[in-house]
């Protein structure tokens, strides 16, 4: 979360600091607030009666929330994280309520002193700078008191310009004038905290907190100054007012200032994504700056009907959605820090029909729907079934889909794939590979081209966000040339995987003017159709190895689609689980399970989605590194247990030894996915093995412990361990 550039902090001094038992870094100038946000923690402390999660509201004194306790080099209760300047070897906790006194004696020394002066200035932002020295410049002894190290106040969280001159740079320099002056006497790091009558007032100055445990062992850690002075200024500024509304002390909700702070500052991005909410024109500075910083901004919320009209049209010239006569009612969020449940059209049917659910990318999708006395073995095995016998459905509309549009489109798409899209026809659709610069694979989905200017791409549910950031990324940084927009419409669109040898049956009854035959209606293509009356996209894609479509409506339509399959009275409905066995069963692989972020395409038996014919492609130079054409790397395989009830545990290592040796025991891979095969009548599993096609036939083992050690005997063989010829693709 740390910006490359900006903010007042040194970064050429790097500090190591701890936080509930975590080493982090951070820089000189920072406040341990800035540090945590920077190295992305947002839950600080939990509150003393609920024990609920509390994160950082503010950027100084007036923190409510970020209470945390510093343990060394001396235990210290109840400080707000945002005063407490970083130092080498800060050792911190949040508090689970209450903190802890320490039980030792203090080494430290604490002094008191007592001091004059015609004038004191009760803080150093802009209008106590030029109070001090418009007193100074009369000859009076001044003393000028601030609790923050660096003078300024509101301007060092500001990018204004006072006097022709950033803000920041001119409070330093009023200050360095002020420090100059023989008279004048500036106390940094100093809170005032009493003022009592003729002018009597009391402050405390911390001196060596900033230090650490380095401090001089004669340099006093706080002093108290007692001040009698001719004439007191107040000029302590004043303090954001937080907005009522529920759950606005959750980690993630932050006053607008604060979060300005953070980024001029501290060079610290307080999140990625923020909505506005205010009262006043202030706050329209802060989202401003958040959006130049690269934090999206999902919209300005203002309560007034008629913002003013300046700042309203720099938002607006940002390109900022301003929301007004509106309010923030509520935030919701648990512990997982505000992180959303995603649902699609056909949650509530899945949920009235009993359907158990699984988070996939935040999305809530359907696990498997139990009937009465099933467990998960049994409810998996019947939804398998289905789909290879019969016909069964299942809701893929958590796929990512990506509009990419432009004359460049299939160049863009050309150059991030492995293999070759703009041969792609009108109408057709093609399986493809996204990799790394290093070659290894990034993600996979499919191609459909639209138009000869237009794709649109699905993803992995889980990779979706990623690999429009990754698209946006190449667009915007390396082929800024190129006319091509990329738009998420994953949401727009409600998908239906019908699957198995009756899925053709099905779809005819339900869209009469499809012609639906092979010859009419090959593999990998689509076509425009009513289907129960709606009008819909359907693709001839199967991710089980089955005669299978994925019918595309608007999610608006997504239940009248589903029902109407249903009402079929021949159709499964069946969840993830099924679709994981399916899948697996014809070595499908699943990025991010079968894939650990060191796997090539051709590790994976994939090496014919490698274009042998584009110039370039992102990760096609690493192919040609002696490290990615290795014969021992890792490559998927299928493995057989010699005893076809047990299930190989998923991450389970493997072994070539009947009898482990001494450690360490050198280690061929691993299990990424395990099943239960209805079709195979038996377990089953695939592995990342070392030189694993070459295995093929092999006996290893999975040391699973137990007597003996434990050694579960298992068979090497080809990934694919149903329907190699692919004879039921077609029905």
């Amino acid at each position: 979360m740390r910006l490359a550039t900006g903010g007042r902090i040194d970064r050429g001094e790097v500090l190591r600091f701890q936080f509930d038992g975590r080493e982090y870094q951070g820089y000189r100038g920072d406040t341990l607030a800035s540090a945590l946000l920077a190295n992305g923690v947002r839950q600080v402390a939990t509150s003393i009666k609920l024990g609920r999660p509390r994160g950082i509201f503010s950027a100084g004194s007036e923190e409510p929330n970020a209470v945390i306790q510093i343990e060394e080099p001396f235990p210290e209760p109840m400080l707000a994280a945002t005063t407490v300047e970083l130092y080498d070897g800060l050792v911190a906790g949040s508090l689970p309520g209450q903190g802890r006194l320490a039980t030792g004696p203090d080494p430290a020394r604490y002094d008191a002193v007592h001091a004059h002066c015609d004038v004191l200035v009760v803080g150093a932002g802009p209008a106590g700078l030029a109070a001090a020295r418009a007193a100074a410049g009369d000859g009076a002894r001044v003393i000028i008191a601030d609790e923050r190290p660096d003078p300024g106040g509101s301007l060092l969280g500001t990018t204004e310009l006072i006097d022709g001159v950033p803000s920041a740079d001119w409070a330093a320099a009023a200050a360095a004038e002020l420090d100059e002056m023989e008279e004048v006497r500036f106390l940094r790091r100093t809170t005032v905290f009493g003022y009592y009558d003729d002018n009597y007032l009391v402050a405390v100055e911390r001196r060596t907190n900033h230090l650490g445990a380095s401090a001089p062992a004669d340099v006093a850690r706080e002093r108290v100054w007692r001040i009698r002075a001719g004439r007191v200024i107040l000029a302590t500024g004043a303090h954001e007012r937080s907005i009522a509304f529920a759950n606005n002390d959750l980690p993630g909700v932050m006053l607008a200032g604060a979060a300005r702070t953070y980024l001029n500052c501290y060079g610290v991005r307080p999140g990625r994504k923020a909505v506005v909410f205010t009262t006043n024109d202030s706050a329209y500075a802060a989202a401003i700056d958040l959006a130049d910083a690269g934090v999206e901004v999902a919209a300005i919320v203002d309560v007034r009907s008629a913002p003013g009209a300046a700042w309203l049209g720099r938002a607006q010239q940002r390109g900022l959605t301003v929301v007004t006569g509106h309010v923030v009612t509520a935030a919701r969020g648990d512990s997982e820090l505000l992180d959303p449940v995603r649902v699609t059209a056909l949650h509530d049917w899945h949920v009235c029909r009993g359907a158990l659910f699984e988070n996939v990318g935040q999305w809530q999708r359907p696990w498997y729907y139990p009937r009465p006395g099933e467990d998960m073995e049994a409810a998996v095995l019947r939804e398998c079934r289905a789909a290879r016998e019969g016909v069964a459905a299942m809701d893929a509309s958590t796929l990512g889909k990506i509009d990419v549009i432009g004359p460049d489109a299939a160049e863009l798409l050309d150059r991030l794939y492995t293999n070759l899209m703009s041969s792609l026809a009108v109408g057709s659709i093609r399986y493809g590979v996204m990799c790394r610069p290093d070659g290894m694979v990034f993600d996979d989905g499919t191609v459909i081209r639209l138009a000869q200017d237009h794709f649109m791409v699905t993803t992995t549910t889980g990779n979706a966000a990623a690999v429009l950031e990754w698209m946006e990324e190449w667009l915007q940084t390396e082929w800024p040339e190129l006319s091509v927009h990329c738009t998420s419409v994953t949401e727009q669109w409600a998908t239906v995987a019908l699957v198995g040898p009756g899925s053709r049956e099905v779809l005819a009854g339900l869209a009469p003017a499809l012609t639906v035959d092979n010859a009419s209606f090959p593999f990998m293509t689509w076509r425009d159709a009513e289907v129960a009356g709606l009008p819909a996209r359907v693709c001839r894609i199967s991710f089980s190895g089955e005669l299978a479509y994925e019918i595309n409506v608007t999610s608006w339509h997504a239940l009248t689609l589903w029902e109407a399959i249903m009402a079929s009275g021949t159709v499964t409905p069946y969840g993830t689980e099924t679709m994981h066995v399916l899948r697996a069963e014809k070595g499908y692989p699943i990025v991010g399970q079968d894939t650990d972020g060191t796997v090539t395409p051709q590790d994976l038996g994939m090496g014919w989605v490698v274009s042998t014919k584009k110039p370039d492609f992102v990760g096609k130079r690493s192919y040609a590194r002696a490290d990615t054409s290795r014969g021992d790397r890792k490559q998927l395989v299928g493995l057989l247990p010699d005893d076809p009830g047990l299930l190989l545990p998923e991450g389970a290592h493997l072994v070539a030894a009947d009898v482990l040796p001494e450690p360490p025991v050198p280690m061929l891979g691993h299990v990424t996915s395990s099943y239960r095969s209805a079709a195979l009548s038996r377990t089953f599993a695939l592995a990342l093995i070392k030189g694993g096609r070459e295995r093929i036939g092999e006996r290893l083992f999975a040391p699973l412990g137990g007597e003996g050690g434990g050694l579960v005997p298992v068979t090497v063989t080809s990934h694919v361990l149903y329907d190699p010829e692919g004879a039921r693709r077609d029905g």
